[in-house]
């Protein structure tokens, strides 16, 4: 399946819906790992609407900077994270999808 707006197939189109349906994304991986599924995530939201929680130990946590960085071990900062995720205003969660979208289509494996 493709995701307008971008270069982007996965196998299992029911994983792109997920990802469209879906306002926040919550990738809490203890060590680097998972930055395809932030990636997708990201990929997937051609309405710029989304808010992506992401561990700092993922490598793409050094990438998609507009994500909500959070440490998956305090379990309370975690929370946090979700709680704004939830209660962000339309237009910082799009100025920050916008930003993590050109980071993904400007560093992809054909560039």
């Amino acid at each position: 399946m493709v995701a307008p707006g971008l270069d982007f197939e996965t196998g299992n189109p029911r994983t792109t819906w997920n990802f469209i349906a879906a306002a926040v994304c919550l990738v809490t991986s203890l060590h680097d790992g998972m930055n395809l599924v932030a990636k997708e995530f990201v990929a997937a939201h051609n309405d710029e609407d989304g808010v992506l929680v992401l561990s700092k130990f993922t490598g793409a946590a050094t990438e998609l900077l507009d994500a909500l960085i959070v440490n998956p071990y305090d379990i309370e900062g975690v929370g946090e994270a979700i709680h704004q995720a939830l209660e962000m205003d339309l237009d910082e969660r799009r100025k920050r999808m916008q930003r993590m979208r050109l980071q993904v289509m400007d560093h992809n494996i054909y560039r």
